[in-house]
């Protein structure tokens, strides 16, 4: 370009012919005005100062790597970081302090900090652990309860939750006690109104799962969700990761009723808490629409809970040092390899299997068999 111009063609030509804007060409040309091509340094330069302005001066950065070194020592807090430095520039009086936030830039530019910094991933799509939910072909359900809530001089109660992981579809239900048989009719009254999800998810308390007290022992709730064709899926113990959805919706029942409200009686919670699952269907409405679709409730179907249980139940679980997950009262052997990690652990019933699989958050599209275990339940009458 600048050959072309030098030689007497035009600013705009040279610039047409290279695909350049005019004044690219006449920069560069300005640039080397006057200068052999040869010895002229053709390379991009950074525009602005060789360093920013308001950098910190090189004397106040060596004074905090110096303090770091002397806090870690003499300090009686044992408080060496950002925070405790500033303090002591400030009790020493030194002209413009940076803040904690520069003063952990500093030290992280001089590498000094010391710690091993967090490796934050993305985080798993709904329903990871199910591959079909996590897909977006089936929907589930997850129940839970809120306990021990007591109006002032009324009874204590509980609140039965419900929501859908990819609809968002609500469901409240207030008693005042927390049985199988009131858990059973509410759950059946819910999805006679919303239809049968494919997966129905539940903590492993007694009015879900039964009692823990006998071996192979399955509740009637989870005879009931079987009995309409729907998987059952048990979450992890004492771990929040996989009941997130049912959790946060807890809270927020919590918080935008029984902490905004007071109330009289039972029958008033529960109105207001049918007030506010309408207006969140109806604020869900487009993503309800959008879920996976669900299936009708059979009109005429009857389930006998006393009869043997068929079809698949799942338990997450986390194996212990041996590499055994443990469930239905017995603990069944996965990997030695794997310990300390979460499987999923299907219970066909119908061919008297248990399936082990792999489960990793930061790897949900690898869920690998670990181990297959013959199990059946025992032939045993099952009273109501």
């Amino acid at each position: 370009m600048i050959k072309a111009v030098r030689s007497g063609e035009g600013v705009r030509e040279v610039a047409r012919r290279h695909k350049v804007s005019p004044s690219t060409v006449s920069f560069w040309v300005k640039r080397t005005s006057g200068k052999r091509l040869d010895r002229v340094d053709l390379s991009d330069k950074q525009s602005g100062p060789c360093s920013p302005a308001n950098r910190t001066a090189i004397e106040v950065e060596d004074l905090i790597i110096t303090l770091r070194r002397e806090l870690k020592v003499i300090c009686d807090l044992g408080e060496y970081g950002g925070e405790a430095i500033r303090r002591e520039l400030i009790a020493r009086g030194v002209a413009n302090i940076p803040s904690v936030r520069t003063i952990g830039r500093i030290l992280e530019r001089y590498g000094v900090t010391g710690g091993k910094k967090r490796t934050r991933r993305p985080s798993p799509p709904k329903g990871w652990y199910l591959p079909e939910v996590a897909d977006g072909r089936c929907e589930l359900d997850s129940f839970d309860y809120v306990e021990d809530l007591s109006l002032e001089g009324g009874p204590v109660f509980n609140v039965l939750n419900g929501v859908s992981i990819h609809g968002g579809l609500p469901f409240s239900r207030i008693f005042t006690r927390m049985r199988s048989i009131d858990t059973l009719e509410a759950i059946s009254d819910h999805r006679k109104d919303v239809g049968l999800p494919s997966y129905a998810q539940f903590d492993n308390g007694t009015v879900f799962q039964g009692p823990h007290n006998h071996k192979d022992t399955v509740g009637r709730v989870t005879r009931f969700c079987l009995g309409l064709g729907v998987t059952v899926v048990f979450a992890t113990p004492a771990e929040h990761g996989i009941q997130n959805a049912i959790e946060s919706y807890n809270h927020r029942w919590q918080d935008k009723i029984w902490n905004r409200f007071m109330f009289g009686s039972l029958d008033a919670v529960q109105e207001q808490s049918d007030r506010y699952v309408l207006a969140v269907r109806k604020r869900n409405a487009a993503r309800i629409d959008a879920a996976p679709d669900r299936r009708p409730f059979p009109a005429d179907l009857e389930i006998d809970l006393t009869m043997m249980p068929c079809g698949k139940i799942i338990f997450i679980r986390r194996t212990n040092d041996s590499g055994e997950a443990s469930l239905l009262g017995r603990s069944f052997p996965v990997d030695k390899h794997w310990t300390h990690r979460l499987v999923r652990s299907e219970v066909d019933l119908e061919i008297g299997m248990i399936f082990f699989y792999r489960l990793r958050r930061s790897d949900h599209t690898n869920q690998p068999l670990l181990n297959e275990v013959a199990y059946s339940l025992p032939n045993r009458s099952f009273k109501l």
